[in-house]
């Protein structure tokens, strides 16, 4: 990841993601519903790569949240995908 306003790694980027989308109680829901993840589940993996690049690919799978996310986070939306492919690599 090479932009310049980079300034979360890639698991810092998805946590920053789960925050944002755990905001929102329909979002949230459908984030649980969308990976497959239960809250426990999602509690007790939170720090596998593959459950971070979900989180991230969750966001992907809905532009309109990718972009809303990454204004929060503070990064570019091209950001947070690359984030999602270094958590898949």
């Amino acid at each position: 990841m090479d932009e310049t306003n980079d300034k979360l790694d890639a698991s810092g980027m998805a946590f920053e993601a789960l925050a944002w989308a755990l905001m929102e109680e329909s979002r949230a829901e459908r984030l649980l519903s969308l990976t497959g993840l239960t809250p426990e589940g999602l509690r007790s993996s939170v720090m596998e790569r593959s459950t971070q690049a979900a989180i991230l690919s969750f966001l992907e799978a809905y532009e309109p949240d990718l972009i809303a996310c990454a204004a929060v986070i503070g990064v570019s939306p091209v950001v947070l995908v690359q984030a999602r492919q270094e958590l898949e690599a």
